[in-house]
């Protein structure tokens, strides 16, 4: 069974697809970019405030489900440029502070909205 997961502490979907998915266990977070859920608008300043906007979207769906990061078993990292690695990583590490999940980190040509970041995640129930 298939249970769709919304949270208005995070943006709404802005195509046809769900913010997350329950199933068998699992929550499938998609992919989040720093869109700030109340003004709906993108977060500027450069990777790491982009970085903290991912972070605190992804925290609200997690939280939607009386979940948190250590429920996280893979992730994945989209950079619009390699180069903003070690900042976004900096970021990253503190809502993954301990035993971090699996991930992929890989560079893209073009993310929505021409942010600098978007990352998805599984996590899994307790």
């Amino acid at each position: 069974m298939k249970i769709v997961i919304s949270s208005d502490r995070a943006p709404q979907a802005i195509g046809p697809y769900s913010q997350a998915i329950k199933a068998n266990g699992f929550l499938f977070v998609s992919g989040q970019i720093p869109l700030d859920p109340t003004t709906g608008q993108i977060v500027y300043g450069g990777i790491e405030s982009q970085t903290y906007q991912v972070i605190a979207n992804l925290r609200a769906i997690l939280e939607k489900e009386g979940l948190t990061f250590a429920n996280v078993v893979k992730t994945t990292v989209f950079l619009k440029d390699m180069e903003d690695f070690t900042v976004m990583n900096k970021v990253y590490a503190q809502a993954f502070a301990d035993e971090p999940p699996a991930r992929a980190c890989v560079q893209v040509a073009r993310l929505p909205r021409d942010v600098c970041v978007e990352i998805e995640l599984i996590a899994v129930y307790p």
